[in-house]
């Protein structure tokens, strides 16, 4: 949106991504449940659970950033300088509006088709990984084991350092003010999923 509404100043249209991410968001979640039908165990909280895990803002910006499709984004000036193209909403949005570009341009000649076979390209690994059972949500993991216990509280603390063109961040994971794991990562997001997966080991749950 930062470039759309630079250019629109200029007096050129320059739609942003936006509209396209919904669309896209719908597309995506229609074609994994179809592919996890085909093949994945016939069971509703299964199937929810295992498209959750491949819809998820991480999934997406993990596959994002394995066509490193933040180095072809148009920003505004203004973010030129900034982590604007590596950061995990960002990317994950822009695949989405991907998804929904190839199926405008491709809808005379079934863009669905034409999105299945992008998805199922891109998704490969991600689709037998949670097929395997290996989960790498290390926060939903984190939450869930969290949940077991009645009464305990998961909670996250965050703090950035460094220039604003190159943040670090470091999180810490706590369980009933208890300090349970430790991670570091470019945002915030992937800091506390480094900070989960430290509690994970800790319980030895991985």
């Amino acid at each position: 949106s930062s470039y759309s509404n630079e250019m629109k100043k200029k007096g050129f249209r320059a739609d942003s991504n936006e509209a396209y991410e919904f669309m896209g968001d719908a597309i995506l979640e229609l074609i994994i449940s179809e592919e996890l039908f085909a093949v994945a165990a016939k069971n509703e909280g299964i199937l929810t659970k295992q498209r959750q895990s491949l819809v998820c803002e991480g999934t997406l910006a993990k596959i994002a950033r394995s066509i490193s499709l933040g180095e072809y984004l148009n920003v505004g000036t203004s973010e030129e300088n900034t982590d604007l193209r590596n950061r995990e909403k960002v990317l994950a949005d822009s695949l989405e509006a991907l998804i929904c570009a190839v199926y405008f341009d491709s809808r005379e000649k079934a863009g669905l088709t034409a999105c299945r076979e992008l998805i199922r390209l891109l998704y490969k690994d991600e689709i037998a990984r949670v097929l395997n059972g290996r989960s790498t949500d290390y926060k939903s993991m984190l939450q869930q084991f969290v949940e077991k216990n009645t009464g305990s509280v998961l909670v996250y603390e965050c703090e950035d350092s460094g220039p604003q063109h190159e943040k670090k961040f470091t999180a810490i994971a706590y369980i009933n003010n208890n300090p349970v794991g430790r991670g570091e990562g470019k945002t915030k997001r992937t800091a506390e999923s480094a900070a989960a997966k430290a509690a994970l080991k800790l319980f030895g749950i991985i």
